[in-house]
């Protein structure tokens, strides 16, 4: 597992490897999506302070798998049909209502 940090804060943390994750959090779809991403009312990324990935903690590790078992818990009735290749992202800091069209991914 992979956190991603923005200017030494962890803020999301992914079961993909390495490549992927570093791939996934730098991407410009991603990073559009940190600047329009809003944390008790400021703006997750401001597009310019550094992004960094390094292996999650083992809480950063509990909480993944802990957001995505609520997560389960409501989807129960969702069917997965993406062939098990399922990479998934938790932030780990409160984020605020996310506005569908606002982001991309």
């Amino acid at each position: 597992m992979v956190t991603l940090e923005i200017a030494d804060k962890a803020v999301a943390v992914t079961n993909a490897d390495e490549d992927q994750a570093r791939e996934l959090f730098l991407s410009e779809s991603f990073k559009d999506d940190l600047k329009s991403f809003k944390s008790e009312g400021r703006s997750l990324w401001d597009g310019s302070a550094a992004l960094t990935t390094r292996p999650a903690s083992e809480d950063e590790i509990d909480a993944f798998y802990e957001a995505l078992d609520e997560e389960d818990e409501v989807d129960d009735n969702d069917e997965d049909d993406d062939n098990g290749l399922d990479i998934d992202v938790v932030f780990l800091v409160s984020i605020d209502e996310i506005d569908d069209a606002a982001a991309s991914g």
